[in-house]
């Protein structure tokens, strides 16, 4: 398997993930040209992709969606709820509706031969999912706009290969920055997004011997940066009830607007 982050953080979000035969997209809230630059660094084109797997409504991971279908005859897999609040969206264009699939938390299903299982987060949108990937024994995970993790969300990352999780925000930054209350209310709320504390913390219940890459996606520009979301994650496994050190995982802050590395395993 393969995975590779895009783009990924409060302006926009798409990951890649797949086998040598089926290439997938998580999200496309980038322009389409966006996606396809990216999708050549991976040698990989628009027309080789096989499906995208939309996490929610928000325009930071669907703005490229529209295009991207259309150009491509791409298969759109969401939820019900999700696709009933982008079918309202000026902004997504005209989409065939045979390219719609709807699709439910905790219902499995194959792409190629990669099998899908979506699981439901909390986060103020009509239906949200993230994703958990399987390619034979090879397992990953993509995890982002999540206002608090739950045991049901902790299950559902367990035994991953490599997992791209959301760390929005520090809390202090987030607290003292220029955000209305209101906002910073939804942010820090149940239907809002992790903490970076918050996804040091869920890591901890998930770390095992054999995972391979962490990603850190997601990062809020405006109350957060790539240092302190590394640093106060790497503490909060280093503090945590785990036998694990922060150097025994390979840890990595997806990039804002550009392609962070390759991970292939």
């Amino acid at each position: 398997m393969r995975l590779c982050s895009i783009a990924s953080g409060s302006s926009g979000n798409c990951i890649y993930t797949g086998s040598e035969s089926t290439h997938l997209l998580v999200d496309a809230g980038i322009s389409a040209k966006k996606v396809e630059e990216g999708l050549q660094k991976l040698q990989v084109e628009g027309k080789d992709l096989q499906g995208l797997l939309i996490t929610h409504e928000h325009s930071d991971h669907i703005k490229g969606v529209g295009i991207l279908a259309r150009r491509y005859g791409l298969p759109i897999y969401a939820t019900g709820g999700t696709i009933r609040r982008m079918k309202t969206m000026k902004t997504l264009g005209k989409v065939d509706e045979s390219l719609y699939h709807v699709i439910r938390a905790d219902q499995k299903f194959t792409i190629g031969d990669v099998d899908v299982e979506p699981f439901a987060i909390s986060h103020d949108a009509a239906e949200p999912v993230a994703y958990r990937f399987a390619c034979g024994e090879k397992r990953a995970a993509v995890a982002t706009d999540m206002g608090v993790y739950t045991d049901y969300i902790v299950e559902h990352l367990k035994g991953l290969d490599v997992l791209l999780l959301e760390a929005n925000h520090d809390l202090r930054m987030l607290q003292v920055g220029p955000y209305p209350y209101p906002l910073k209310q939804r942010i820090m709320g149940e239907c809002g997004h992790l903490s970076n504390e918050s996804a040091g913390q869920l890591l901890c219940r998930v770390l095992h011997d054999q995972m391979k890459k962490i990603y850190l996606g997601h990062l809020s520009k405006e109350n957060n940066y790539a240092e302190l979301a590394y640093e106060t994650v790497k503490l909060e496994i280093q503090l945590g009830p785990v036998k694990y050190g922060p150097g025994d995982f390979d840890i990595q802050v997806a990039k804002r607007e550009e392609c962070s590395g390759i991970c292939e395993w």
